[in-house]
């Protein structure tokens, strides 16, 4: 846009592992479209491999200045991480994990339907707090213990109000042990009856994968993982996991981490950008350019290809894409 500075913003991608790879590659690609139709902001992304394959050529999931490294970019684009062949654990202490909670990334918001579902991302039951002893033994015991703490419930309480005070309805709805089975039938049988939803890490973990089948498949489910004060970059990431079995196959719903992409947009402040891309999805799935997950026939090109040629369709004679290498950490 003429008059306009555009701006410009530093984003650490981290495919990881899977079709996570495929569907980060397919955003990139675009939110680069994006840029250069609108004109209005530049993104630089920086690959950083993190994941299984670096695991296993390292001994762990992320460089040992994990921290640091991603403090230099404005925000992250996550993919998916997991493997066949390296334990669940590995891959989520070792990665995902590793990084939400040292960076206190504490809320984590999963826009599902027309509901707007936050969940404690930092304590709870995934605070690491547990153990086995007697290995090796009969009595063999292991230990899972949950924190909750009077700082942490509190911030996430804040936030979860100021977002729902945002919102048309203001409607808060608060879940714990006592109300997670009926609030789980609520929201299947009574789904307007709610809005806003807060609720500790493994509930929100359960209710918002709940949200995202209700929508027609966890491939359209974006995240946020949020530091509301803003000291540390926030990531954005789908939901869904690295899929193995369809990896490479081209099948893979890119349309999760374009929404996870529009968040990002939005967080930055690049809020008509946000919009336009969200637009432009919609239009997609519309029209009926879905991938086999959502009961349709569209490879992802497919859906890349279709969703660049909505955004070139915001002006008359927008410059096409042009694939710019993403430089490498």
């Amino acid at each position: 846009m003429p008059g306009l500075q555009a701006k410009s913003y530093r984003i650490a991608s981290i495919p990881g592992d899977g079709i996570g790879i495929e569907v980060v590659e397919s955003t990139i690609e675009v939110l680069k479209q994006l840029s250069l139709t609108l004109g209005t902001f530049n993104i630089e992304f920086t690959h950083i491999p993190w994941g299984t394959v670096y695991y296993k050529e390292h001994g762990r999931c992320v460089d040992p200045d994990v921290l640091n490294i991603l403090r230099r970019f404005d925000a992250t684009l996550f993919g998916a991480v997991g493997a066949p062949d390296v334990p669940d654990y590995i891959s989520l202490w070792g990665l995902l994990l590793a990084i939400r909670g040292p960076l206190q990334l504490y809320a984590n918001v999963r826009p599902d339907i027309d509901w707007l579902l936050i969940r404690e991302n930092s304590e709870g039951e995934y605070a690491g707090q547990g153990g086995r002893s007697h290995l090796g033994q009969p009595w063999e015991t292991a230990t899972e213990v949950s924190i909750f703490t009077r700082v942490g419930i509190e911030r996430i309480m804040r936030f979860a109000f100021d977002a729902a005070r945002k919102r048309p309805k203001k409607f808060l709805t608060v879940v714990t042990k006592s109300k997670s089975k009926p609030m789980t039938v609520r929201m299947v049988n009574n789904p307007t009856s709610l809005d806003t939803i807060v609720g500790t890490n493994l509930h929100m973990d359960i209710l918002s994968d709940l949200a995202a089948a209700l929508a027609g498949s966890i491939g359209v489910a974006p995240s946020s993982n949020l530091d509301p004060t803003r000291k540390n970059p926030s990531l954005f990431e789908p939901v869904h996991g690295s899929a193995f079995d369809i990896t490479g196959k081209g099948v893979a719903n890119p349309v999760a981490t374009f929404l996870s992409a529009t968040e990002m947009l939005d967080w930055l402040g690049e809020k008509d950008a946000s919009k336009k891309l969200i637009t432009c999805g919609e239009n997609v799935c519309e029209a009926g350019i879905l991938t086999p997950d959502l009961h349709g026939t569209a490879s992802t090109k497919d859906v890349v290809q279709a969703v660049c040629d909505e955004i070139v369709d915001l002006y008359e004679r927008p410059p096409r894409v042009i694939r710019h290498p993403t430089k490498r950490f």
